[in-house]
Formats: C-alpha cells, structure tokens, sequence
C-alpha cells in the first residue's frame, strides 16, 4: 500500500513522478527496441537460410578426376541414405544473357522438370508461364528482375553467350544461341533473380558441350571400308552433369550424414556442406546480432540508472515518512521492501509495456516498412543492398524471454541501492528539523 502511494503523484511530488514516468518509458523503448531489431535478425538469417537452401542443397557433390556420366545412379543411391528428402543432378555453367536492352552475367543451369520439382522455392515462384513439357521444348527459365533488366516477357528470345565454344585451329570461338523465355519466376531473393537461367538438361548439356563420344564394343570388327555413317554409330556419346545437389531433412545434420553419402555414392566425389560454403556469411550475421544485442542493452541499462536516480530522490523526499514508519514499529527490511516495490513496479510496467510494443512492431514489421516508404518516398532496406524483396521478422519466444528478464532483473538490482539507503535512515536525525 505504501510503495503504491509513492507511485501515484501529488502535487508536491510531481517532479518525482515525472522522473519516474521517463523512466518507464525508457525501459518500454529499450525492451522494445531488443524485440524489434532480434526478430527482424532473426527473420533475415532464416530467410537468406530458406531462400539460399532452396536453391542450392545442403550438400553439393563434385566429381573427382572421372567424367560424371553415371550421375542418374548417384543420385538414386544418395537418395536412399537415411535422413535425404531428395537429390537433383545439374548442369551449371557462366554465360552471358542478353536481351533487347540490356546484357548480363549469368548463372546457366540445367535441370529436368522432376528436379525441378523437387525445388519448390523454385517450381511455385512462377510468375509468367509455366513449367508445362519443360523437357520437351527448347527454352528457358528467368528471374523477374532480370527479365526486367533485359526488358524481356514470356515468348521473347533471349541469347546466350558462352566463350567455351567450337574449337577451330584458329582457337576457340563462342557459343552463341538464342532461346524462347518459357517462364519467369521470382523467389524473393535478388541474387537468384537477377542472376539465374535455367534450362533442360540436356539442352544445357549440348550447349556447354558436356559430353563425350566413347567406342562402343565391336568398333575393331569394322572394315576397312566403313562408311562415315558406319564409323559414327560405332561411337557411343555419354552425357555428364556437373554436381549433384543433396537435401536433408536436418540441415544441421551435416557432420553426421556426410560419411554414410560419401560411401552411398559409389564413385570418388567432394561433398562440401553449405555451413562450409556460406560460413563467412553467417559467422558475420551471427556477430552482428551478439553485437547489437550488446549495444541495445545499453538503453536499458541506462533506464535501470534512471530508476536508481528517481528513487534515491525519492528517499530523500520522504524522509520524515521514513522516520516515521520507523518509529510506529517497521524494521529496517519492511523499509527496505517498500522501496524495492516501488522500483521494481516502475521497471515491471516498463517491461510489459516494452514486451507489447516489441511484438507488435516485430509482427508487423513489412507493413511498417512499406507504410513508411510511402510517406517517405524513398525505398526502406532497398532489395538492391539487403538480398530480399521484404523484410522478414521472426519473433524467438525464447529470446523475448531473455530479453524480459534481462530488463526486469536489471530494474530489481537498480532498486537495492535506494531501498537500503533508505532501511539505514535514523529516525531521530530524520525528524530533528521537522
């Protein structure tokens, strides 16, 4: 009831109430704040995550030294390991993709419609066109945003440049073809869409010439005399892939599958997980989240100073109440316990109030973004620097917990100072000048 009173403001102590109002409201912000910032962290990392994995497996397995030619049954024994959803054999190689307007690098990979299939980052983006008979007509896939650089729609042609072509004495020259856009699809992440261009297989392997014409049995018993035609069919052309894509069910399962696909596969390959391939990548979001944690914690470390700031005026305030109290029978510790109510309700409020606003903001935090780029008029975390089209959020309920009793333990501990400052008053010094 005391502590309570102490709250409420009276005339004489509205400069207190003031102070302890501020307060609330600082640690509001900062709790909010660590919410906020947390999850749009959180929802960057698992975004980049899913929009990464979603194109490229979570192990990628390259050929050593031999032509991969077998890697139809590479991929149906990688598939049968325990703990793999699928595996999809490609075709990739560098081009150049030019349009009507426009040129620009780009990724070629070569996939059949089942591979594709088993993407569905990839095979549910589409935006124009469809996946319809995609091994039976020459074409290709494009991203939206490069369609959009190259100013090109469904039925237009787009050219394909690759600087490995036909060997002449004179050298090599390069592989110029021009293929119809099919599709055009968007995964949300500006990387792939401005970057990708997909295409059968086996179109992209008789493009990048990946194959090789082997004799068949029999090639000795030819004649003499055997026509160009006869000497052709004695020759045998496999076709090669260029890796295989591998997706577990636990991505974090890499250490532990990796040994048990290396002896699946049958042949010599180097399987390198994605925690290898993007380790610099996520060790630096990783880094970056501890640090602004930190740094955000200041805000309410510093609100936790502010309690300590209103409550030692406050003691000083109330002085003769305390004496008062003291000399109508409270022990020191009831004191002390009036004080760390009023302090601690100060940071509790604060706290939920914060813990409100946090979640709010945090789950609504691509609305937020694109009503204030309309009021703006400028583009908030362009697409262009941040990788996504949106800014995701995702709310960690195990971080808000942490975050919650971080602001209400520092509030408690910014509360013991005061209170016993207060429990140490002398009710005769207290009350000499009243």
């Amino acid at each position: 009831m005391v502590a309570g009173r102490y709250l409420r403001a009276r005339r004489r102590d509205t400069f207190i109430s003031v102070i302890a109002m501020l307060t609330m409201i600082g640690i509001a912000i900062g709790v909010a704040t660590l919410i906020v910032v947390m999850s749009v962290m959180n929802g960057f990392r698992d975004e980049l995550l899913t929009k990464i994995l979603g194109l490229n497996g979570h192990f990628t397995a390259l050929p050593v030294d031999q032509t991969f030619t077998d890697y139809e049954d590479v991929v149906v024994r990688l598939e049968e390991v325990d703990g793999v959803i699928s595996a999809v054999a490609f075709v990739e190689g560098q081009a150049l993709a030019s349009g009507p307007y426009n040129s620009a690098g780009a990724a070629v990979r070569g996939m059949t419609l089942d591979d594709i299939q088993k993407l569905p980052l990839l095979y549910n983006s589409t935006v124009q066109g469809g996946w319809d008979d995609w091994d039976d007509v020459e074409g290709v896939a494009i991203g939206e945003r490069m369609a959009q650089q190259l100013g090109l729609v469904v039925g237009d042609a787009i050219t394909i440049v690759s600087p490995e072509g036909s060997r002449t004495p004179f050298g090599s020259t390069p592989q110029i073809r021009s293929y119809p856009v099919n599709v055009i699809f968007n995964v949300g992440m500006v990387e792939f869409d401005s970057l990708f261009v997909f295409m059968p297989i086996d179109q992209a392997q008789d493009y990048f010439r990946l194959y090789t014409d082997e004799l068949r049995e029999g090639y000795d018993d030819l004649p003499l005399d055997a026509t160009d035609e006869e000497i052709d069919e004695a020759y045998e052309r496999r076709y090669q892939a260029t890796a295989v894509e591998v997706f577990l069910a636990d991505p974090d399962s890499t250490s532990q599958i990796r040994t048990r696909l290396e002896q699946a596969a049958g042949r010599p390959l180097i399987f390198t997980d994605w925690q290898r391939r993007n380790e610099t990548f996520f060790s630096a979001l990783q880094v970056e989240r501890v640090v602004m944690f930190t740094i955000l914690s200041m805000i309410v470390l510093v609100a936790a100073f502010n309690i300590i700031s209103s409550l030692v005026m406050l003691v000083k305030d109330k002085g003769a109440d305390i004496a008062v109290l003291r000399t109508m029978g409270a022990t020191r510790g009831s004191i002390m316990r009036i004080f760390c109510m009023t302090g601690t309700a100060i940071g509790t409020v604060g706290t939920l109030v914060g813990f409100a606003l946090g979640v709010i903001l945090a789950l609504n935090a691509e609305s937020i973004r694109s009503w204030v780029s309309e009021i703006l008029g400028f583009a908030l975390f362009p697409p262009e620097v941040f990788l996504l089209s949106s800014l995701p959020s995702r709310v960690d309920p195990v971080e808000v917990t942490v975050v919650l009793a971080m602001a209400l333990g520092l509030s408690f501990l910014a509360t013991l100072y005061p209170a016993w400052r207060a429990a140490q008053y002398d009710p005769v010094e207290a009350l000499r000048y009243e």
